[in-house]
């Protein structure tokens, strides 16, 4: 049994959650809940909020034990950018972009 959750529109770049989620991935859903708790990334809050959705979610629709989860797959695609332009020398502009991310987390009761 799988279970996923998506977490839509992180307000980070895509870039800076894949270096947590390659740490967590093939990992016990208990120990990368407190990897994620301890970790000083500021994404790490990001990546624990949608962990804990997929754990909770297959808690409760699929009545699977907390214990025996592992975190099967997980992957980070870019979202929507927000373009903004801030002034620089001899009237030009330069294009900043916010970069947003969706967080997708499969869980799974088998080690893959």
């Amino acid at each position: 049994m799988q279970v996923a959750s998506v977490y839509r529109h992180a307000p980070v770049s895509a870039q800076k959650v894949r270096l947590v989620a390659n740490q967590i991935r093939g990992l016990s859903a208990e120990k990368a809940t407190v990897w994620l708790r301890f970790s000083t990334k500021k994404t790490a809050s990001l990546v624990k909020k949608a962990v804990d959705s997929a754990i909770a979610n297959a808690e409760h629709n699929l009545a699977a034990d907390i214990d025996e989860l592992f975190i099967t797959k997980i992957y980070v695609d870019e979202g929507s950018k927000i373009k903004r332009f801030r002034a620089r020398a001899r009237g030009r502009g330069n294009r900043i972009l916010k970069r947003f991310c969706h967080i997708t987390v499969v869980v799974s009761d088998n080690q893959v």
